[in-house]
């Protein structure tokens, strides 16, 4: 299976970029971190299918979300299923003055045919303490 250091580094490049946009509540900067046909769930469970789901979401929720403190997100496991598709375990914290809280998504990344990797589906997922 794949296990080209180059691609790896791409891929914790994409999660890398992710982050910053968050942080920088860059929609179209995140948006073009999507495959066409893309597949997202939201960490309270909403179903966004395609690319235009996916853009009309975070035009309508990134520029006015909130938080106190700053994200970070970090790529803990890359499994490759294909030479050019990685599930990619992702570690997402959430640090504020009350304390941390974690996300776990699950990111399904594809190489394009120009060597680029996208997001072409993803879960992610709120941990609760206990």
């Amino acid at each position: 299976m794949n296990t080209d250091p180059a691609d790896i580094k791409a891929i914790e490049q994409v999660v890398a970029t992710v982050e910053r946009v968050q942080r920088a509540k860059d929609v179209e900067g995140f948006l073009a971190l999507f495959h066409p046909d893309a597949l997202w769930t939201t960490a309270h469970g909403k179903v966004l299918i395609g690319f235009d789901a996916i853009a009309e979401f975070t035009r309508a929720v990134l520029p006015a979300a909130s938080w106190d403190g700053e994200v970070t997100y970090e790529a803990v496991h890359t499994q490759f299923l294909r030479a050019d598709v990685a599930a990619v375990k992702v570690r997402q914290t959430y640090h504020s003055a009350q304390g941390d809280t974690q996300g776990t998504p699950l990111y399904v990344m594809t190489r394009q045919d120009d060597g680029r990797w996208l997001l072409h589906a993803g879960q992610n997922t709120e941990v609760h303490a206990g």
